[in-house]
């Protein structure tokens, strides 16, 4: 791309040398390849990526120049309208594939005088490596390395039936462009044509029939905005590129049109002796703005390049370049700027205005895998104590097969019920059917158990401390991803160096071991209420509290789905939300001294419906409120003989003490046989003797 430096500063004021602004340019990702002079001219080579088609124009390479000299860039001189818009009623201009072409502007200029161009017109021209071709082409040229716009003259008197049509190409359509080259269209094309035939290829070139000679006296100038992939393909396909296309393909300015189309007309008006005449807009797709939220954009360039710069700097900058503010966090970058979408994007024009060379080098910060996290210890901690307890650790695939879709309910925080997918599925799965991003651990333990039992491993504890993935809504798309500990055992109890189990493992194994682990990270005591959970069995389910709060759930496996994996023996799971765990303070660890006094021990049997439960009896217990009972310990349960069907005997021991004075065997008989008689009457029970 090749910039004049007296053009530029034509558009503003500038008191850098050439070399000095071609060093400045480059510092902020313009990089000038070279500086060239011509007569008393400089002109900079500037190699510019695909994704800044702003700065094919001296206007977009002032705008860069006033952010960085903190300048300002003179307005471009213009006429207005002279005619009122005749509007798409006219018949003037008709669009049939509005999807290829989103504006397209028409003026028309009467009784031009077709000639050569004046001098300084025809340098200019010639200083970026533009020939001469006479004064209306000439303008059209100069226009578009000014403000950037593509445009193109039509001779109105050639056009049939004095209007314009675009359309897509029809298949075996021809055309005979400028350089004289015959050229076959297609329908994946797009034409401007007349009531005819095709007379320019859209964005790309103008057909020779309607081109203007030197006995044009009538012009119509077209001023268009074309679809940006349309341009590139049919660029291709005709092998065909011009100064047009390349702009076109790479993005131009669509609320420019208008003011691109009032300067050329002022020019022809002023070179070729034309008159104003009728004019066409027509709109079928209004630009939208972008909208990006940054909440804090000196905190993110902090964050993304390690550079401190004030807020009010980053504000200066971005407004230098035309981003405005339109309420607080929200930045609307201009029409010009199709490469800005993303909060980062922003981050990136303030560091290359601050300077790339002032970042400094170091290891950027993790976020994640490799980083020390505040939760790590207590993570530590709790792996220790399940280890402690016998257990294994293991490590699951995360993908698991569709077969598992809604036969495990998830931990409380994974699924949002308002989104209709509710899985993360995936486009091109690692393992043959396992097309889902794991919603529990639970199928990637069971596995595991199973393959121990196949191999005569009767006795297992396996937990796993992982993430588990879920579809959520918002605008994001992106998966909601929470960390959960799941626990599986199953067999006897094994002690070291022993061959034979002691006993059984049951629900209060695996209920300890959730209270184990609870313990370990420093959390409140956890409170087990009972409940239904699809994938374990009734009357051996429990849903977790903390704090008032659900955290998962511990039990049996349902027998259902102990069927599917074909095991024969008992296995109980749990699974809790870990990431709700951490996120609350662990409890501080205190010191208490030992009691000086001795404690009292009564053990109660109580007779109670199926329904109680021991955590009704210890709620019964304490709502009484007296201070020297301590603690409440579960026994046992009795069900059988003596008792009816419906009924259960629940044992619980109560511990009696003072921290003043050694306890009569009176004082605690009389308080002792309060509380009691209080849970009678409260839970309807009755005492077993």
């Amino acid at each position: 791309m090749n910039i004049s430096y007296k053009w530029l500063k034509d558009l503003l004021d500038i008191e850098l040398s050439p070399e000095d602004l071609g060093r400045k340019l480059t510092g902020v990702g313009l990089a000038v390849e070279g500086i060239h002079p011509h007569g008393d001219d400089h002109v900079f080579d500037i190699d510019l990526t695909s994704n800044r088609p702003d700065c094919l124009s001296h206007l977009g390479v002032s705008r860069e120049i006033a952010a960085i000299t903190k300048g300002e860039t003179r307005s471009v001189e213009s006429v207005p309208v002279a005619a009122t818009d005749l509007g798409e009623a006219s018949g003037l201009v008709s669009i049939l594939d509005d999807d290829l072409c989103h504006r397209f502007t028409a003026r028309i200029i009467r009784n031009v005088k077709i000639g050569p161009s004046p001098q300084w017109l025809v340098t200019r021209l010639e200083a970026i490596g533009e020939r001469s071709i006479n004064n209306v082409a000439d303008i059209t040229n100069y226009v578009m390395h000014e403000l950037g716009q593509p445009m193109h003259a039509f001779d109105l008197d050639k056009l049939a039936g004095d209007r314009i049509v675009v359309r897509r190409a029809r298949c075996g359509e021809t055309i005979q462009t400028l350089d004289e080259v015959e050229r076959k269209l297609d329908d994946s094309m797009l034409a401007i044509c007349d009531v005819e035939k095709p007379v320019a290829v859209a964005g790309i070139m103008g057909g020779l029939s309607s081109g203007i000679t030197k006995d044009t006296v009538n012009v119509l100038l077209e001023v268009a905005y074309f679809d940006r992939a349309n341009i590139r393909s049919t660029s291709r396909q005709l092998n065909l590129a011009t100064e047009a296309s390349y702009r076109f393909e790479r993005g131009v300015d669509i609320e420019n049109l208008v003011r691109a189309s009032d300067r050329a007309t002022n020019l022809i008006c002023e070179l070729a002796g034309g008159e104003l005449g009728e004019f066409v807009d027509v709109y079928p797709h209004k630009f939208d703005p972008a909208e990006i939220r940054s909440d804090d954009i000196s905190d993110s360039v902090l964050r993304l390049t390690g550079l401190s710069v004030r807020s009010e700097e980053c504000d200066r900058t971005l407004s230098a370049l035309g981003i405005e503010t339109n309420r607080d966090g929200i930045y609307v970058p201009p029409s010009w700027r199709h490469d800005l979408v993303i909060e980062e994007d922003l981050v990136e024009e303030v560091a290359r205005h601050i300077g790339y060379d002032t970042i400094t080098a170091e290891l950027p910060p993790a976020f994640g895998a490799g980083e020390y996290q505040q939760t790590e210890q207590r993570e530590k901690l709790l792996r220790q104590s399940l280890v402690d307890l016998g257990f294994d650790e293991a490590i699951s695939y995360s993908f698991i097969d569709t077969r598992f879709d809604g036969m495990f309910e998830t931990v409380p925080g994974v699924i949002d019920e308002l989104t209709e997918n509710k899985y993360v599925t995936l486009q091109d799965s690692v393992i043959e059917g396992a097309v889902r991003m794991r919603p529990t651990i639970l199928p990637g333990l069971l596995d595991a158990v199973r393959l121990n039992l196949n191999h005569q491993r009767r006795d297992v504890k396996l937990f796993e401390v992982g993430k588990v993935f879920a579809s959520k809504t918002g605008e994001s798309g992106l998966p909601n991803e929470q960390k959960v500990l799941t626990i599986v055992l199953t067999g006897g109890e094994t002690h070291q160096n022993r061959g034979m189990t002691s006993r059984p493992l049951d629900f209060y194994d695996a209920k300890g071991s959730v209270e184990a682990a609870i313990a370990a990270i420093g959390i409140a005591e956890p409170v087990f209420l009972s409940a239904n959970i699809g994938h374990l069995r009734p009357g051996q389910t429990a849903a977790v509290e903390v704090t008032g709060k659900s955290v998962g759930s511990v039990g049996r496996l349902s027998d259902q789905i102990a069927a599917t994996y074909k095991f024969r023996q008992p296995v109980y799971v749990a699974e809790l939300n870990l990431q709700t765990l951490l996120s609350g303070k662990g409890s501080p660890i205190r010191y208490r001294p030992l009691a000086k006094y001795p404690a009292i021990v009564r053990d109660v049997s109580f007779i109670a419906k199926r329904s109680v439960e021991f955590a009704s009896i210890v709620e019964a217990i304490r709502k009484q409120g007296y201070y020297l009972c301590r603690n409440i310990v579960f026994i046992d349960i009795y069900e059988g003989e003596g008792l009816a069907d419906v009924e259960r005997s629940l044992t619980v021991r109560l511990e009696y003490r003072s921290d003043e004075q050694t306890l009569r065997e009176d004082e605690v008989e009389d308080i002792h046989a309060k509380i009691v008689g209080g849970v009678e009457r409260e839970l309807d029970v009755k005492v077993r003797y």
